[in-house]
């Protein structure tokens, strides 16, 4: 029964439809399939840990629209996980890095030039020795929607799209955390019936994966095949009504709540698909 209801679970996140079967605040700790075996629970085998994570708006956390996946992500998990979601709206991942620090300037290469290499609040927190990654954390990494900006301070050129998620993944690797990088997520754009990919920055994130040796999750080709399954082509462009209207908020690439959740559902089906440690603390 016990392989069956996980399969079952498996099966409807993978549609993208999935949401959490209780919030991880109430769920009670199961015995993990691959534990079975060697007699070895759950609350015997895994520790505390969070999960940290930087982005932009179609991660950060929310209330109303527009509400990022990040804020959605927690219930998925045990009580083991505590989620700190530090995505904040319309950063590329060298203004979130050095807000405030980010010129308007570009230099001769075309990257915009810094007033100061010091690093942002939110990033200084997260590589504090006593309260920041912890050995056994994991770093959800998602940048890419504002970075093709030509001007600065949120144009960021391929190369040091790469250089910067490099030094992100080698400071949380320093500290014993697990980053994790994912592409990201598409905006609802139809070519005809069907939805079709959008964003720049999908190459240069899995090849800064490769470089570094991180996982990466591909939530840009998720997204795309999600809308596609859930039939939000074609559309009038009126983001208003319909099933397009429920998932986005009035535009064509933020979320309502339900469709962050279901957006939050496809990073919990690739941590399974792809064999990453984080998903034994899937709720």
């Amino acid at each position: 029964m016990k392989t069956f209801l996980v399969a079952l679970v498996t099966t409807v996140l993978a549609t993208g439809l999935g949401v959490p079967a209780r919030a991880a605040t109430t769920h009670a700790r199961a015995t993990l399939p691959c534990a079975e075996s060697s007699g070895v629970t759950r609350a015997a085998a895994l520790a505390k840990i969070k999960i940290w994570m930087a982005g932009d708006s179609t991660m950060m956390n929310a209330s109303t629209c527009p509400i990022g996946w990040g804020s959605q992500f927690a219930p998925y998990f045990t009580t083991d996980v505590t989620v700190q979601n530090s995505a904040v709206g319309g950063r590329s991942i060298q203004t979130w890095l050095y807000e405030g620090n980010v010129t308007s300037t570009k230099n001769s290469a075309g990257e915009c030039v810094l007033s100061s290499t010091a690093y942002s609040s939110r990033w200084t927190a997260m590589l504090d020795t006593s309260a920041g990654m912890k050995t056994g954390d994991y770093l959800f990494i998602q940048f890419g929607i504002n970075d093709g900006t030509s001007a600065c301070p949120r144009h960021v050129g391929s190369a040091r799209f790469k250089e910067l998620l490099g030094v992100m993944a080698s400071a949380a690797k320093a500290r014993g955390a697990k980053p994790i990088f994912v592409t990201p997520v598409a905006a609802i754009t139809c070519s005809g019936s069907t939805a079709v990919g959008n964003r720049g920055f999908v190459t240069e994130t899995k090849d800064a994966a490769t470089a570094n040796g991180v996982p990466v999750i591909d939530l840009h080709a998720r997204s795309v095949a999600l809308y596609n399954q859930l039939k939000l082509c074609p559309n009038n462009g009126d983001y208003t009504q319909g099933a397009v209207g429920a998932f986005f908020c009035n535009d064509h690439t933020h979320f309502e709540a339900a469709g962050a959740r279901q957006i939050a559902a496809l990073i919990t089906t690739a941590l399974r698909d792809q064999n990453i440690g984080l998903a034994a603390y899937l709720a």
